[in-house]
């Protein structure tokens, strides 16, 4: 027999509306060990990230990576951790609020935004907790990820999916999968280079550095390389870059199995030693700053090209809360949403107030209890 949760998912009176599900990776509780010992745990757990035998991934994660990794993880989070805590939790609050507060300028309804992280707190299911709460019944996901993945953007419906299950009452769902070609990210992305550039001169080369993922995962069909590699080529088009002047890498590898190239720290040693003095590294897959860009680009990869010879390292900075980020989210939800009403100039609240009020009286008279 299915297990429903006990919350009662329906009253007469209540007057339906629509919510949007902000969702990102997520981020560990605190730079500490045990934190990231949790954190890890969960998110090296999930079948999308790693994908081999339970069994036998379950003895190397437990016995040998839980055991020494997160402390130095922890090293590494706390070189980038902010009085708000994690830069990826402060940012994408602030992202969300900032949408939230967009959305309520441009739409008639009052559209709630929700933030939850595939790992960690707030938790996907936490948010669609709040959107319950709030008698969303038609729900848009917004997962920020601009290139599809099986271990982000799938991963994240398989969250959903699990809670999902034990509603007796499903919402209405739509999905935003990806946006790594959409004129207002590609528009942003290359502003945000432009903007950089304006400030600190242009470099020699310029590297768009994405997150990696094993090569097997491509061999299986995933597309992200693919688009990655068009992400890389609309913004250098955008800006008139010559094809001598940037270069797509990928950062990030774990394990020692081969993961997809070329290496984004052994491109910057290989551009110092023949004579590359001025780079700037862009990362356009990460919607917002964390670890892997303020820590593992900004800090490590610095100081690879740096003592390979090289002089000037500059990093662009993710988009974050810039407003042109803002409004690609708004115009993202503004698409995917056509048709519900509201994101239309229908929406009439005392109207349906007063349809709701209606609903319920001819309840009561039929036996309702509420």
């Amino acid at each position: 027999m299915a297990r429903y949760s006990s919350q009662p998912d329906f009253a007469h009176d209540n007057t339906a509306t629509a919510g949007i599900l902000l969702g990102n990776l997520g981020t560990p509780d605190a730079p500490t060990a045990p934190a990231l010992r949790r954190y890890l745990g969960e998110f090296l757990s999930d079948p999308r990230i790693v994908e081999m035998p339970r069994w036998a991934w379950k003895l190397i994660l437990h016995g040998v990576i839980l055991r020494i990794r997160p402390p130095r993880a922890a090293r590494a989070y706390r070189s980038v951790w902010t009085p708000e805590g994690s830069p990826l939790l402060a940012i994408s609050r602030q992202q969300r609020d900032a949408f939230a507060k967009l959305l309520q300028l441009r739409n008639p309804a009052p559209l709630r935004v929700a933030l939850g992280m595939r790992y960690g707190t707030p938790s996907i299911a936490s948010a669609l907790e709040e959107l319950r709460k709030a008698n969303v019944r038609r729900i848009l996901i917004l997962p920020l990820y601009p290139q599809y993945s099986a271990t982000t953007t799938a991963s994240t419906f398989d969250a959903i999916a699990d809670v999902l299950r034990t509603w007796r009452w499903l919402p209405e769902l739509r999905m935003v999968n990806h946006y790594h070609d959409h004129p207002a990210y590609i528009s942003a992305v290359a502003n945000s280079i432009t903007r950089y550039w304006q400030e600190h001169g242009e470099p020699e080369r310029l590297m768009f550095s994405f997150h990696g993922l094993p090569r097997r995962y491509l061999l299986a069909g995933d597309p992200y390389h693919c688009e990655c590699h068009k992400s890389a080529r609309l913004i250098a088009e955008h800006l008139g870059l010559s094809d001598e002047m940037w270069q797509l890498a990928f950062q990030s590898r774990f394990g020692r199995e081969e993961w997809l190239k070329p290496y984004a720290d052994h491109t910057l040693k290989d551009w110092a030693k023949q004579g590359t003095k001025n780079v700037h590294v862009v990362c356009p897959g990460f919607a917002a700053d964390c670890l892997e860009t303020l820590e593992e680009i900004d800090m490590q990869n610095r100081e690879v090209f740096l003592s390979a010879g090289g002089e000037r390292f500059g990093y662009i900075p993710a988009l974050n809360t810039h407003a042109s980020h803002i409004e690609m989210m708004a115009a993202l939800a503004a698409e995917h949403a056509q048709g519900w009403p509201e994101v239309g100039s229908d929406w009439n609240a005392e109207q349906l107030a007063d349809e709701a009020q209606q609903r319920r009286q001819r309840a009561l008279e039929m036996g309702a209890e509420r």
